[in-house]
């Protein structure tokens, strides 16, 4: 530490010196102790920052490979296709369903049960009593209960009786359909095919407005659907088949005079996809690694150059990205079209057309390849210890524990500045009230010489001022 003069100036001038400029500078030179701890912060806190990035990389590579390893990620998606849209759609191709082709034949659509009223005026008044499913409703005045014991509300309309009938629980969905020939209630089975009927008794129900009975009969009958897979007959009582061919969602839109096939394929559209995006992602932590090892564009070192976790995690990545898998006719990368590329900073390539050649022919050793097993290390399994140990996840992972051991140090040095600054203000206070009773006593110095010379006189008779 510097040391800072201090100029009183002629000691008979009675000027004194400005304190608080000569505190500012014994201060600023207390504070000099202060710049490498806090230099070392600012480095400290440069490689969080960096540490930080790979951390979210390495996650997003662990995200990328999660899709690929994952028992029902890409990997378990399915496609399907119909010859005859028609007759039959897919709907849906879960990872239950296996890659095959499948003969369908539809000999009958399932359809629902429903009842339907005569025509009625919109606003008529209906009153007595229905039955629906065993379950009496009695419209009256609205002091009236249906057999659970709710009111009925007066003055029904066939709107109003819809919307009490949906509300409670008959086994029917009630609707009021409208024409140029007036309205009519219809009751829709809420149990599809054969099996839905459903009782309607409307024998007490009067049109008061009109003094006519109200008659509710059956206008549509229920039917299962009827069809053929792969030469087995089967029934359904819903047009949509969830249980004809496994893991197949089939919607059943018309009759067929010929046989539909049904064929179930493989996505390797978005199997290729997500390959891509786990060479992406895989680049983009290679690339930060990278990026410590030079300077940035104003020639300073990067934050973590020179650090040897940024070395250990480049080998760790290359050797998993060159692990050679035991079992299986997939053993690497390479043979799904993902290589080294030709800049040799250890990035890798995509060739999408070997990736599709290698699905079509080995599906299932590709998917072994990248998921987990216990019968063998796989790429996946291997990678993903890889990502787990490396990563920014407590309480092992290497940028975990790089940054906790960064923030200890912070933590040391930020105290050291704070003790240093309580220090310093102490000091200062102290120093500022010395140096004003000294600056105080340099300007007393002129009057105290003058009251010895009056005094010299006074004795003497001598006048210093002739």
């Amino acid at each position: 530490m510097g040391n800072v003069g201090i100029s009183f100036g002629s000691p008979t001038s009675g000027q004194g010196f400005d304190v608080s400029t000569t505190v500012s500078q014994i201060v600023t030179n207390l504070q000099a102790v202060e710049t490498p701890w806090k230099n070392q912060v600012t480095s400290l806190q440069s490689q969080d920052t960096a540490l930080t990035s790979i951390g979210t990389d390495l996650s997003a590579l662990s995200t990328a490979l999660n899709a690929l390893s994952d028992f029902q990620g890409v990997f378990a998606g399915k496609e399907g296709s119909s010859s005859d849209t028609s007759v039959l759609a897919l709907v849906n191709a879960t990872s239950a369903a296996a890659a095959g082709s499948h003969t369908v034949q539809v000999g009958q659509l399932a359809q629902t049960f429903s009842y339907a009223s005569g025509d009625l005026g919109a606003s008529d008044i209906l009153s007595g009593s229905l039955t629906i499913g065993g379950q009496a409703i009695t419209i009256s005045d609205g002091t009236a209960t249906d057999s659970s014991g709710n009111r009925i509300p007066a003055n029904n309309t066939l709107s109003k009786l819809a919307t009490y009938i949906n509300n409670g629980d008959y086994g029917v969905q009630a609707n009021v359909v409208t024409d140029a020939s007036g309205s009519r209630l219809s009751l829709v089975s809420d149990t599809s095919g054969g099996a839905g009927a459903v009782t309607i008794d409307s024998t007490g129900l009067t049109d008061t407005t009109a003094s006519k009975a109200v008659a509710i009969t059956q206008a549509q009958k229920g039917q299962n659907a009827q069809l053929s897979v792969d030469g087995i007959s089967m029934t359904s009582a819903s047009n949509t088949v969830t249980t004809a061919i496994p893991g197949v969602t089939m919607q059943l839109l018309d009759q067929s005079s010929a046989p539909v096939q049904v064929e179930i394929t493989n996505n390797n559209s978005n199997v290729e996809s997500a390959v891509s995006t786990f060479v992406t992602a895989y680049n983009k932590v290679v690339g930060d690694l990278n990026t410590q090892e030079g300077q940035s564009s104003s020639g300073t070192a990067e934050p973590l150059y020179g650090n040897a976790m940024v070395a250990m995690l480049q080998q760790q990545l290359q050797g998993a990205a060159n692990f050679t898998q035991s079992s299986g006719t997939i053993t690497s990368l390479a043979q799904l079209g993902v290589t080294a590329s030709k800049s040799d900073d250890g990035t890798l390539t995509l060739d999408t057309s070997t990736l599709d050649s290698a699905l079509n022919s080995n599906y299932q050793d590709a998917m072994n390849f990248f998921q987990t097993s216990t019968s063998f290390t796989s790429f996946g399994g291997n990678l993903t210890t890889v990502l787990n140990n490396a990563g920014n996840s407590g309480p092992s992972g290497e940028i975990y524990l790089a940054l906790q051991q960064n923030s200890s140090q912070e933590t040391a040095l930020n105290t050291n500045v704070t003790n240093q600054e309580n220090t310093i203000s102490t000091e200062k206070t102290q120093l500022t009230t010395e140096l004003n009773e000294a600056n105080y006593t340099l300007e007393e110095i002129p009057q105290q010489l003058q009251a010895v010379n009056e005094l010299y006189s006074a004795i003497t008779g001598y006048n210093q001022q002739h």
